[in-house]
């Protein structure tokens, strides 16, 4: 597969469009029902392609953030019907949760999930709020567990073929992708005086589900789902793939002590707690 080319930061031309047009949309600054920048103007703006514009404003709108998409004219805000207790799109729901966490002294995140993809997504946030002095955390302690390579993974593959091995090589170039970029985003926090220590590792295993735990008081889980697609590109090809979806997986949000609703609510985590270390502290090896 052709690499795409990459800020300094290590996120892609589309990843730093995307970010930028969510924070905006986060803190208020484009409201509901407000129309963006045309794309002409918002390539001019980043500095970028068309496709990196139109892959960004897909991505916003797949969370569900952006509606009137291609219609002919710049997308709008969309209007917010969200319950407070519903469940949201990974994207959102886990950039929210973050910057919370982020208020924290001392950050915890254990993540364990296909690539990434979304933890990468989900940090532009919060490390922007340390960068503008805004989030003043310590310390962030980030564990990250992805699949290892070496194993028969049942996703993603070949439609017609389940044994090639072009689908896992693909994802370990994805995966490395996106582990390079968490690196970057996360260790340039040192600079404005947070210390960071990240550790990524692997395990034998098909995520069939992501779980994000926060400052060991909050788990998020969410859902893979499995689908057919026929666009994926590997070395000049294009593969037709059962590949799943993440970034806009909904994500179930529980929490122990205080605001917990219930005993059960608090178990849960506890409980995904101690499923994440029981993989970190057995089968887990590091990635590289």
């Amino acid at each position: 597969m052709t690499r795409k080319s990459t800020s300094v930061s290590g996120r892609r031309p589309r990843e730093v469009v995307a970010d930028t047009l969510r924070e905006r949309i986060r803190t208020g600054k484009l409201r509901p029902g407000a129309r963006l920048p045309t794309q002409r103007e918002l390539e001019a703006e980043f500095s970028v392609g068309r496709s990196a514009v139109r892959e960004a404003l897909a991505a916003l709108t797949q969370e569900g953030l952006l509606e009137n998409v291609g219609r002919g004219a710049s997308p709008t805000v969309a209007e917010s019907t969200h319950h407070p207790d519903a469940p949201r799109s990974a994207g959102v729901e886990l950039a929210d949760r973050l910057h919370e966490a982020f208020q924290a002294e001392d950050v915890t995140v254990d993540a364990f999930s296909l690539t990434t993809e979304t933890l990468n997504n989900a940090l532009a946030w919060p490390v922007r709020q340390v960068m503008d002095h805004q989030l003043t955390p310590r310390s962030v302690t980030a564990r990250v567990l992805i699949p290892s390579l070496e194993a028969r993974l049942a996703l993603p593959r070949l439609i017609d073929d389940p044994e090639d091995p072009k689908p896992r090589e693909r994802l370990h170039q994805i995966q490395t992708t996106y582990v390079n970029a968490l690196s970057n985003s996360l260790n340039s926090l040192a600079q404005f005086g947070t210390e960071v220590t990240l550790t990524v590792r692997t395990v034998p295993l098909t995520p069939t589900h992501k779980l994000y735990l926060l400052n060991g008081d909050e788990a998020l889980i969410g859902y893979y789902q499995v689908v057919k697609n026929e666009e994926a590109a590997f070395e000049g090809e294009q593969l037709a793939l059962y590949d799943v979806l993440g970034l806009t997986a909904k994500l179930f949000r529980s929490t122990r002590g205080p605001q917990a609703r219930d005993e059960q609510e608090s178990s849960f985590v506890e409980e995904s707690q101690e499923f994440f270390d029981s993989l970190w502290t057995t089968i887990a090896v590091p990635f590289g």
